[in-house]
């Protein structure tokens, strides 16, 4: 196809939120294992500066950075500015649409906020074009399996950025586990104790940045007036746009401590215990959570906490992660517990085993570079190469999705009754237990300002559905805004 029909197929495709019916494979270019990979980063505000980096470390091997694209004017200036005067000449897009149009792209990757992920990524594969898309790889559940549907359709790769995975220490750990070397796992545990300050409370709309476009941010989210002080980043605390921190921060532990049970499925029940407690701000997400996951093989407990030890530090310029609480060595991590000792996993490439008594007994480090094992995939034109195909990351990010909608359909529950609703499960109690006291030493007494007690969802795990609960169902997905809309064909 050449390059304007190419543009005119788009076009008329994209734009109108269709799904593209000839398969890519049948017109996109191909890398060649000799060929040069021409990329474009997608969203570099924030984490997107390392993809850069990241592509750019790779030029010795045979990939170039051809391409940006930000909504934001000032920020897809002065990177394009900024790489010019390195040597780098790139090309500027404020439109993904446009971008897409481009015939000499063969990749990008995405690090937009949440809300964009899916349908970045599933116009980029219908475009004929692979993709390393950042975690949660989706807003919601619905709209990541169509991004598995549609890279399978499409023979596309598509990489998650849940850099783990490409830990061979923590890859170790879980076969030395799975083995059975410290008996049968107990429990696997995700921890995100991350400091996450009020982000403040403002009077009516605030003015957008001039240097956005604002219809193109929204994208598939509602666009309504901006209700908070900041438009970048504290978009990750409002449901339209974010995932809170379990889908933000905490989609790594997720992952790791799904990956330590061995699990391809969504669990069969989940719960979610919190609030937004310690402060009111114009935040929506919780700052402090239980996620419940009742896997057969073993619960899946995950934990937020962004408020500090105790309420004497936190201060009006916030609070840092050595002001946070600890568990079992880990204050961002994975504890595996099992009958003869426990797992420590406490960062992103190493992990270590110790048995009962708390004696080490067995330490693994290293990773390798999660960029460079997309270009790998890229070249073999095998998914099963990836460190983190889609499904593994639409997986994960799906367990922090339906314990949010747990969450968001709850009632603000006295403790007392919370616990009797544990009681069957003495480790769901003992978590609450140490959450109700973290709370209290931040001058939170959720007798007055009570928690919110999550619906007790079960899902049908075969069609990734809940059971009997169509106002949980409801928020497996969203109403889109078109023409930003995830397609139903892909």
């Amino acid at each position: 196809m050449n390059k304007l029909n190419r543009r005119r197929f788009l076009k008329s495709s994209l734009t109108a939120t269709a799904a593209l019916s000839l398969p890519a494979a049948a017109w996109a270019r191909v890398p060649g294992a000799n060929d040069d990979i021409r990329i474009a980063t997608v969203g570099f505000n924030g984490r997107g500066r390392d993809h850069i980096r990241g592509m750019l470390n790779l030029a010795g091997a045979g990939v170039r950075l051809v391409a940006l694209c930000d909504v934001d004017q000032r920020v897809l200036g002065a990177e394009v500015e900024a790489l010019a005067k390195k040597g780098q000449k790139v090309r500027g897009y404020t439109d993904i649409r446009r971008l897409l149009e481009n015939p000499d792209l063969d990749a990008i990757t995405i690090a937009t906020p949440n809300h964009w992920h899916s349908l970045a990524t599933i116009w980029a594969v219908q475009a004929g074009m692979d993709v390393y898309v950042e975690k949660p790889v989706c807003h919601n559940v619905w709209e990541g399996g169509k991004m598995v549907e549609a890279a399978r359709q499409h023979q596309k790769i598509v990489q998650t950025g849940t850099q783990s995975r490409s830990s061979y220490a923590i890859r170790q750990a879980v076969q030395w586990v799975q083995d059975g070397n410290l008996g049968k796992v107990l429990i696997s545990r995700g921890l995100c104790y991350k400091p996450r300050p009020s982000i403040g409370k403002v009077d009516g709309p605030q003015p957008v940045p001039p240097s956005v476009d604002y219809d193109l941010w929204c994208g598939p989210a509602p666009k309504g007036p901006l209700l908070r002080k900041h438009l970048h980043y504290d978009w990750h605390w409002v449901w339209d746009t974010g995932n809170g921190d379990l889908g933000n921060q905490g989609i790594h532990q997720m992952d790791i401590a799904r990956w330590f049970l061995g699990v391809d499925h969504l669990s069969p029940r989940v719960f979610g215990i919190g609030g937004r407690l310690g402060y009111v701000d114009d935040g929506q997400t919780p700052n402090t959570l239980i996620a419940y996951h009742d896997y057969e093989q073993a619960p899946l407990i995950f934990e937020v906490r962004g408020l500090p030890r105790s309420k004497d530090l936190q201060t009006e310029h916030g609070w840092n992660s050595k002001d946070m609480d600890q568990f079992m060595g880990a204050e961002i991590g994975v504890i595996v517990h099992c009958e003869g000792g426990h797992i420590l996993v406490p960062n992103y490439s190493s992990a270590t085993a110790f048995d009962k008594d708390g004696t080490k007994v067995k330490e693994w480090k290293g990773a390798e570079d999660h960029f460079a094992n997309f270009i790998k995939a890229v070249r073999s034109r095998k998914h099963t190469d990836l460190n983190a195909d889609i499904r593994e990351g639409f997986l994960s990010s799906a367990l922090c999705h339906t314990a949010n909608i747990s969450y968001r359909l709850g009632k603000q529950t006295g403790p007392d009754e919370i616990r009797d609703k544990l009681k069957a499960d003495r480790d769901a109690v003992a978590t609450f237990e140490r959450m109700q006291q973290h709370l209290a030493s931040n001058g939170v007494d959720i007798n007055l300002d009570k928690a919110e007690l999550g619906e007790f969802l079960r899902m049908n795990t075969r069609t990734e559905r809940f059971i009997d609960n169509p106002a949980a169902d409801a928020l497996l997905t969203r109403n889109y805004r078109p023409p930003f809309v995830v397609p139903e064909k892909v």
